[in-house]
Parts: C-alpha cells; sequence; structure tokens
C-alpha cells in the first residue's frame, strides 16, 4: 500500500526571512535605480540645450553674425516685431510684453529649434513660466503674478517666450533691451566673430545655462528690488559679472575707465558669494547681495562642490554642453573675458 505524504509549506519563521531579504534588496536597488533615473534626465536636458545653442548659431549664421538680444520690448501685443526706440528703460506700452530670444529659434519663422527643447524635467515644471504668461491657465504658476500687477490669466501682455523656461543666456552676449542711452552705459548686440576673437573664444564662452529653482516655486527668478514678490522674471538673462565700483545689480552704473585707456572695470562674481545648499532663497537671481550666478542650476548629480549643491548643465557658444558645478564655472571663467554687450570703455574682466 503507497501513501503519499503531502508537501511541507512555508514556516511563518521563513516567510519573514524571505520577506526581509527582498526587502533588503529593493532598499539596496533603489538608491540606484534613482540615480540612474536622475543621471538620464540630465542627459536629456543636456540634449536640449544642445539643440538650443545650435539654433542660436544659425540665427547668427542668417543675421550677419549677430546674437539675438535677451529680450525686447514689442511693437505690439503679437509677433516678433520691435523697434530701437522703443527700448528705453520702461516699456512705453506695457500690454505689447516682451520678445524674448527663444521665440526667434522656435517661431513659425524661426530656426528649427522645438519649443520643448528650452525644458529641462529636472526642474520645477520643467522650467519657469514667462513673465507674463497670458491667457492660458496651464502657463501660470499658483500666486504668480504679471508686469499688469494681476495674478489671473489675462490676455495682455502676452510674452512671446518658450512657454517653460529651463536656461537663461549670458548676459556678457546676450544683450538687455536698453539700447537707447540715458546716462551712463547701454546696451548693444553682439557679434558672433567678437566672442571668437576673445579670451577663449566660442569653444570656451557660456552661451546659456540651467536655471535654478526654489523648492516648489520659482521665486529664485524674482527682481527683490523691483516689487511684486510672485514677479518670475524668467526674460531676464544671467549676469556673470560685477562691476568693480558700482552696485553689484547695476552693471550699467559702473563708470567707465578715464581718458583714452580700457583698464578692464568688471570682475567676476566670488565663489565665496554663492548661496550654499541644493536649493536657492527668494532674488537670488538679482539684487546686490545674492548676485547673478546663484541662479545658476544645481539639480543634477555630480561636482566636487557638494556645499553649493549639485551640478548643472552649460551650453557654450560653439555648440558644445558641458556638466559641472556653478562653483567650477567661475573658477575655470567659462562666462567670458569681457562684457560684449555693454558699451562704453572698460568692458574688460579683472584677469
Amino acid at each position: 500500500m503507497h501513501i503519499e505524504h503531502g508537501r511541507r509549506g512555508f514556516t511563518l519563521i521563513e516567510l519573514l526571512v524571505v520577506i526581509a531579504i527582498i526587502a533588503l534588496l529593493v532598499g539596496l536597488l533603489l538608491p540606484a535605480l534613482g540615480s540612474a533615473r536622475a543621471e538620464a534626465r540630465a542627459l536629456k536636458c543636456s540634449a536640449n540645450l544642445r539643440s538650443v545653442t545650435q539654433g542660436v548659431n544659425v540665427y547668427a549664421a542668417d543675421y550677419r553674425d549677430f546674437l539675438p538680444p535677451s529680450y525686447v520690448y514689442g511693437a505690439a501685443t503679437e509677433g516678433g516685431d520691435w523697434r530701437i526706440e522703443d527700448q528705453l528703460t520702461s516699456n512705453p506700452v506695457p500690454a505689447n510684453g516682451y520678445v524674448h530670444w527663444t521665440y526667434s529659434l522656435f517661431s513659425s519663422d524661426g530656426f528649427g529649434v522645438p519649443e520643448q527643447a528650452f525644458t529641462c524635467e529636472a526642474v520645477l515644471n520643467k522650467g519657469a513660466p514667462k513673465t507674463n504668461p497670458g491667457p492660458r491657465a496651464e502657463d501660470w504658476e499658483a500666486g504668480q503674478s504679471n508686469d499688469a500687477g494681476s495674478t489671473a490669466p489675462s490676455d495682455y501682455p502676452n510674452d512671446r517666450q518658450a512657454r517653460r523656461l529651463a536656461y537663461g543666456g549670458n548676459h556678457s552676449i546676450f544683450p538687455r533691451n536698453k539700447f537707447v542711452p540715458s546716462t551712463g552705459r547701454s546696451n548693444t548686440l553682439v557679434k558672433m566673430s567678437a566672442i571668437d576673437s576673445t579670451g577663449r573664444g566660442a569653444a570656451g564662452t557660456i552661451l546659456a545655462a540651467e536655471f535654478a529653482t526654489n523648492v516648489g516655486t520659482w521665486s529664485s527668478l524674482v527682481d527683490v528690488n523691483d516689487g511684486g514678490s510672485n514677479l518670475y522674471k524668467s526674460h531676464r538673462p544671467i549676469t556673470p559679472f560685477v562691476g568693480q565700483s558700482a552696485p553689484a545689480d547695476n552693471p550699467y552704473a559702473e563708470p567707465q575707465s578715464l581718458g583714452g585707456n580700457n583698464f578692464p572695470r568688471f570682475q567676476y562674481q566670488t565663489v565665496a558669494s554663492l548661496h550654499q545648499g541644493p536649493r536657492l532663497t527668494d532674488g537670488s537671481m538679482f539684487g546686490a547681495i545674492t548676485q547673478g550666478l546663484n541662479a545658476v542650476g544645481r539639480q543634477h548629480p555630480g561636482g566636487k562642490d557638494k556645499a553649493f549643491g549639485g551640478s548643472s548643465n552649460f551650453g557654450f557658444v560653439d555648440g558644445h554642453v558641458t556638466r559641472d558645478t556653478v562653483a567650477e564655472s567661475i573658477r575655470q571663467r567659462w562666462w567670458g573675458e569681457k562684457f560684449h554687450s555693454i558699451t562704453g570703455r572698460g568692458t574688460g574682466v579683472v584677469p
């Protein structure tokens, strides 16, 4: 007579041991998976920025070697037209809003750069909103205000700019729109060839870099000197240099070199003046205390300057992209050797 014995099941202790082993493996794998995802996001942002830098090069080739201005006051509420006589200290027709350099690259008559190339998945909502987001509710941040003081979607002003912008241009080569002199220095358009012949040239000069965000808000792009706590000025470029005697937030007030000399009047922001930590505070892009390079990203892994957070992607004038820390960009003097976009004597940068 054959007797078949039943199979022995797992005991409770054995089940608990298996569960503990699985939990341990998951705990070991999750950080690696998280690092892999972070690295993948950084690489995608780098590819986007490379598309942007290449688009700017195509623009310059088509516009007699000139780089686009960072922004100008529009001639109308829509379209990319602007008038030189309107580029004053303040907008003569506020409802017209800004025409941003990104618009030249993705608009219907642009240079083949898709609008999503201006985004980065590693930052809040893939990028900062337009300063004046216009009528689309999804283009606004919660509580954001525009130049007209409105906190709700409105038809105008509606900036011609990428709806989400993760990258800021280098102010030393992307001029602001103050082309009509009032007092002191003003802005001027910059030629690509001028960068090629200065310092390290196109391969050693940053064209654009990633913006950094605060925790859950784009308040890092608030101008603390301009009122409006939720006016996110994403149309502004990143200013890497400070004058030797003028307030840090106003390079236009830097006196010119005396007489016929042309001694450098500008210098790099110091590493010691950078905000410490991976996240920023309100107004990190502007103001005499928190200077321009504090608005450069630090959201990617890597970099030896742990006190200042992680790394950022930097796109150079020649089209290549490098990832490193904002502190290293100062040490390597990647932002250039001259304030090309400002007029007057003494626009060089102190060695």
